[in-house]
């Protein structure tokens, strides 16, 4: 097949900061901590809901982490400075490993175990990561609600979210769908480490970024949902299970 006629045939959606969620044995961490994990920088504000409606829409997979990414960030390399923030920085060596085995690597392993068996068995899987991010960071106010990250040089994902977004803009005419923004599809995180993992051919991973005022209550977040499944759908991406 042509990479300029890839379908996915599998859809499965993750979501890395689900949550602010500190495990109990780690409370004492974040004591001094104050609101900090009520933000955004402590979980993707009301990006579960959003990737739990689109899961169900699509009856798809979700694989999710409700524990904050302030304990250890799940869509960070292990070598990459903001793998561990400031409340779990100072930790040992041990400590971290501990962490890491604990949260982290449950996380990735789930996932990459499920693309595993489905390219195994001839599936081509479209790997959908659902984020939120800030409306304004350090006094920037960032011009998006919708975006969608990937990689320009995977031939698969240009064309997936192309066809993609212009579905998301027939529906939703009014709403901002830049790509790559706030952030590069090829920055460090899960889908460019399983970029490595994977062919062109059997994996396309696609990241969303919701603009974080727009689904900050669950009837929101269900309107987020359903316009990325409506739009998937109408894109004729959404594959068979």
């Amino acid at each position: 097949m042509s990479i300029n006629a890839w379908r996915p045939t599998f859809v499965l959606l993750s979501c890395e900061h689900a949550g602010n969620e500190v495990p109990a044995a780690y409370t004492q961490l974040f004591q001094d901590a104050g609101g900090v994990l009520a933000t955004h920088r402590g979980y993707d504000i009301g990006a579960l809901g959003v990737a739990q409606r689109l899961a169900a829409r699509l009856a798809a997979p979700l694989v999710f982490s409700t524990v904050t990414r302030l304990l250890v960030d799940l869509n960070r390399s292990l070598d990459h400075p903001g793998v561990f923030s400031e409340f779990t920085q100072a930790l040992d060596e041990h400590e971290q490993a501990s962490i890491v085995e604990g949260y982290y690597t449950p996380h990735r392993s789930t996932i990459t175990s499920n693309i595993d068996a489905l390219i195994n068995a001839g599936q081509r899987v479209l790997h959908i990561g659902i984020h939120s991010c800030t409306d304004e960071l350090d006094g920037e106010v960032r011009g998006l609600d919708v975006s969608l990250l990937f990689d320009p040089e995977r031939g698969s994902e240009s064309l997936i979210t192309k066809q993609w977004r212009d579905a998301m803009a027939g529906i939703k005419p009014d709403y901002r769908y830049p790509f790559n923004t706030p952030y590069l599809g090829t920055d460090d995180g899960l889908v460019t480490t399983l970029r490595e993992r994977y062919a062109a051919d059997a994996y396309a991973g696609i990241e969303v970024e919701v603009r974080q005022g727009l689904v900050q209550h669950a009837d929101d977040q269900h309107k987020i949902g359903d316009l990325l499944a409506d739009s998937l759908r109408a894109s004729e991406l959404h594959g068979a299970h």
